[in-house]
């Protein structure tokens, strides 16, 4: 019986510790279930909430076995309990301290927003940027990226400005939960995409689209705040009084790991950018218009007629037009790296300047429309009934 129980026992502190951790981190076979299959999310939720007492039940049924065989044991019985309890130990710690995603990707210790300075070395760094009644604010993806997320306070409203490398989504959103302003912590992933848990409830939230997916809220949606992603040279062109996050001294060394991300040039299997069409990691922009979802292949957007600009710093843009929801759409990428979608009506003026010199009926761009570029695998997990966007056929 004392060595069924033993084993049962250790059994429980080992199994439960890697799966609570495994479920929600990009260990392999992880994160390949469908997104709308949350098992794997419920079982580590389970998991994270009902750890302690796994793990009482798990020491009441080895400390029997463990006494008796320490006690009263030859050198191997002795070894035979040392080992495993040894291994559990290191599990818990692993497990606990250093697989942990708050573990490692720390939140931002010492935040601080300082005016645009402009420099060939920032120029064109990728952003995320939100504009709130002329407060603008400019979230570098470097920094962000490595943190996941920042508060901040945007117009007197707080904002969560959060990032995914994996998934290469940006997103903002107001951290207001059932009336009252929450906090977040970086808990893992689902499907890739990071997942945060609230201070409050403790409940895990998607980053990709704001939702609830585990715990006491399960259902709720963050309200989304619109923010945009180019270059900080673009942005502070359009907001010369911008405020720009700064980095963090605390963890210049993690920013450096994430140097090459704006350019998809990171050497990385979970991050790197694969510049094949339509592949998992390929970039695409992602928009949703009046309930239609449609991706737009980063290369075939950049293989648009080039547009010259007025303003000689800013860089040539890539414009296709479509129709989405029942409106005219005019999707736009620069050489840079910067996106926009705009809803707008076409006229028959031959007046914008393309780079080969041809002519182009011009059109009046009207409201933005939120749009994301992202990994071609995160939009479609995310977004399952979306359309493809072909120029070939």
């Amino acid at each position: 019986m004392r060595p069924l129980l033993f084993l049962l026992g250790i059994l429980l502190l080992l199994v439960p510790e890697i799966l609570r951790v495994y479920y929600i981190m990009p260990f392999p076979g992880s994160q390949e279930d469908v997104a709308t299959d949350l098992r794997q999310v419920d079982i580590a939720y389970w998991l994270h909430t009902n750890i302690w007492w796994v793990r009482l039940i798990g020491l009441a049924l080895i400390i029997g076995p463990c006494l008796h065989y320490i006690r009263q044991g030859n050198g191997w019985k002795r070894l035979a309990v040392v080992v495993p309890v040894a291994l559990a130990a290191t599990v818990f710690y692993l497990f606990n301290f250093k697989f942990m995603a708050d573990a490692m990707f720390l939140p931002v210790e010492q935040k601080a927003m300082a005016p645009v300075k402009l420099n060939d070395s920032n120029a064109r760094d990728l952003v995320i940027a939100v504009e709130r009644n002329g407060d603008a604010r400019a979230y570098p993806i470097e920094l962000i990226g490595y943190h996941h997320q920042v508060l901040d306070t945007i117009d007197g409203e707080p904002v969560m400005v959060t990032y995914c490398t994996v998934c290469r989504t940006g997103r903002a959103f107001s951290p207001v939960v059932n009336g009252e302003p929450e906090s977040f912590r970086l808990v893992g992933m689902d499907h890739y995409n990071a997942m945060f848990e609230d201070s409050r409830t403790k409940s895990w939230w998607r980053q990709a689209t704001g939702e609830c997916i585990a715990g006491p809220l399960k259902g709720q949606l963050l309200a989304e705040v619109p923010s945009q992603q180019m270059t900080l040279a673009e942005w502070s062109s359009a907001h010369p009084n911008t405020l720009v996050l700064q980095p963090d001294p605390s963890f210049l060394d993690q920013y450096a790991g994430l140097e090459d991300y704006d350019e998809g040039t990171i050497a990385s299997s979970l991050e790197g950018r694969d510049t094949a069409s339509w592949q998992p990691k390929s970039w695409v922009v992602g928009v949703v218009h009046n309930g239609v979802a449609r991706a737009y292949d980063w290369n075939d957007l950049m293989e648009m007629p080039r547009y010259t600009m007025a303003d000689p710093s800013a860089s040539p843009e890539h414009q296709t037009l479509d129709t989405l929801g029942g409106d005219t759409i005019c999707v736009i990428v620069d050489d840079a790296g910067g996106f926009r979608v705009n809803r707008c009506t076409v006229q028959h003026e031959d007046v914008l300047n393309i780079g080969d010199g041809a002519s182009q009926n011009q059109y009046v761009r009207k409201e933005a429309i939120p749009a994301y570029q992202e990994f071609w695998h995160s939009w479609r997990t995310f977004h399952p009934n979306t359309t493809r966007y072909m120029t070939r056929q």
